[in-house]
């Protein structure tokens, strides 16, 4: 077979060389041990939480190690392509803090890699296809679809392994007068790899996460080139990830069974395989058992955390309490650190994957929001509001240092309050604050006479000076239990409790309730002083009207 006179015949239009184009993709400059990670999407559907695992530890594996982490948009599929899909892939990015150092961007691309589109690099791949070619190393089929099909069937009822190989593979031996003739008819072909495996022989390859592995040798003739002179996924990653230096390539287990054809792919390339880490699906529990999260599940896409609220920080740290077991101790020992802080580890990731749990995320967002200043609390809150609540929004915009008031209650110290656990949350956590949404909702306790809540609410009304200090607030709450024969020490009643109708805590509630509507709050000294004495006291005799 004269193998150059077959590549002229099937890519005539082919002038660049491989050798030529490594010449635009000089080795990279970077100091040893720096890692070169990249995130490739295909524009096929919007960005779900399973994507966005890998995608963490791939930019954590770059950054901290001084290296390189950039968006590689794979959208040779065009077919199924989303329309506004490339856009979210680089807004999730955007909005979890997941920097990139190269790629595509709403402003064009960055790097001296690129192109950074597969679509823009065919002429790349159809270089390498043609060198194949004239190695003997690929060859073209002919075989239409209901061909392919029929076989498939037969092999299938025979129980062996599916694919084109061995007797299978009518288009690996034909002569070069065949695929002239087959050119001349107009046929349309694909270009499949030349194999040289066996499936009688085992490869064995190491995974940063999963160690050891041995796999059956790729035998079978893949597709490398489609009949409309795009590659897969197969063939254009080998290609790309060389020529942009990537060292280490992180992905989901799925891409496993893939892998000996991909290492035979490189290998006919002449190229040295990146380091492989394949990740387990995050699972999640059904009944008594477990099983992969979906795209389709309750939570899988981002949009549904985007709606309903939860902070970016929190969706990044809850990502890095499933990645490294570790994360936890180390972020109630540096509350205030930047995740970037983490000394993130390969060693400490789950070889069997890793279950997904709403409670969790849920303790985690509330701790995220608990650590953050009132400024960055208004911040986020109001950017979310301004797409998902806009009377909330408008609420907050109107004045906003007296919503930074209201956010700024408990925050601070060792023990802040933790009553926001997503943003659609602060609607009901500040209601209080705003006549137009408050509502009253708790009772006052059964076993009480109302002539003594009201003669309380009334005394605490008439006593009530804003300018007290929380002491002088207490202080004067504790002068009304003896007017209507309630215990103001609270000592003294667990001894005693016969001997009184209530204590002084049986009266502050009596006033939470009228001024909150609620059973708990926040300080009520300080809530008060937010709202000031005329709403206040309003709301209080409200109250006992009401009684």
């Amino acid at each position: 077979m004269d193998y150059n006179r077959l590549a002229e015949l099937l890519y005539p239009d082919v002038k660049l060389t491989p050798e030529e184009i490594a010449k635009k993709y000089p080795k990279r400059q970077l100091k040893e041990g720096a890692k070169v990670t990249r995130f490739g999407p295909s524009p096929t559907g919007f960005v779900h939480f399973g994507s966005l695992f890998p995608t963490i530890v791939s930019e954590r594996l770059a950054h901290q190690s001084e290296g390189v982490f950039f968006l590689r948009i794979e959208d040779t599929d065009r077919k199924r392509e989303v329309e506004g899909a490339e856009t979210d892939i680089i807004n999730v990015l955007s909005t979890y803090g997941v920097k990139y150092d190269e790629g595509v961007t709403l402003d064009g691309e960055k790097g001296d890699y690129g192109p950074y589109r597969q679509s823009d690099r065919n002429d790349i791949y159809r270089a390498y296809a043609k060198d194949l070619v004239q190695r003997g190393l690929a060859y073209p089929c002919f075989c239409t679809p209901d061909e392919l099909n029929s076989d498939r069937e037969k092999q299938t009822e025979e129980k062996i392994t599916t694919g084109y190989y061995g007797e299978w593979a009518h288009c690996r031996n034909l002569s070069l007068e065949q695929v002239e003739e087959k050119l001349n008819s107009k046929l349309p072909f694909v270009l499949r790899l030349r194999s040289n495996g066996s499936n009688e022989h085992k490869i064995k390859f190491t995974d940063l996460v999963k160690g050891t592995i041995d796999m059956t040798e790729n035998f079978i003739d893949h597709v490398i080139m489609k009949s409309d002179g795009t590659p897969p996924y197969h063939f254009a990653h080998p290609v790309d990830d060389n020529l942009m230096g990537t060292t280490h390539v992180v992905r989901g287990d799925e891409w496993l069974p893939s892998l000996p054809l991909h290492l035979q792919i490189y290998s006919a390339l002449g190229f040295r395989a990146p380091k492989y880490m394949h990740i387990s699906p995050l699972m999640k529990t059904d009944g008594d058992s477990k099983k992969k999260l979906s795209k389709r599940d309750l939570g899988a896409g981002i949009s549904y955390y985007v709606s309903k609220g939860y902070p970016s920080k929190t969706v990044k740290e809850y990502i890095m309490t499933l990645l490294n077991s570790n994360f936890e101790e180390w972020r109630t020992a540096n509350p205030g650190a930047p995740i970037e802080a983490f000394p993130f580890s390969i060693k400490k990731m789950s070889a069997s994957g890793s279950l997904f749990d709403f409670n969790k995320l849920d303790d985690v967002s509330k701790n995220v929001i608990s650590r953050m200043s009132a400024d960055e609390v208004y911040n986020l809150y109001t950017e979310w509001a301004k797409e998902y609540d806009m009377t909330m929004y408008n609420l907050f915009s109107e004045n906003a240092d007296y919503a930074k008031k209201i956010l700024a209650i408990g925050r601070g110290g060792k023990k802040p309050r933790k009553d926001i656990t997503v943003w659609e949350d602060m609607r009901e956590y500040v209601s209080l604050f705003y006549d137009e949404l408050f509502k009253r909702e708790a009772s006052y306790p059964e076993g009480f006479d109302k002539e003594d809540i009201k003669t309380a609410l009334s005394l605490f009304v008439s006593t009530y000076n804003e300018n007290d200090d929380n002491g002088a607030w207490f202080n004067k709450v504790k002068a009304i239990c003896p007017e209507i024969g309630f215990c103001p020490d609270m000592k003294e009643y667990k001894a005693n409790p016969d001997l009184y109708k209530g204590s002084v805590a049986d009266v502050s509630g009596f006033i939470r309730i009228a001024l909150t509507g609620k059973v708990n709050s926040p300080d009520m000294h300080e809530i008060m002083q937010i709202m000031g004495k005329e709403r206040s006291l309003k709301r209080i005799n409200e109250a006992i009207s009401l009684l």
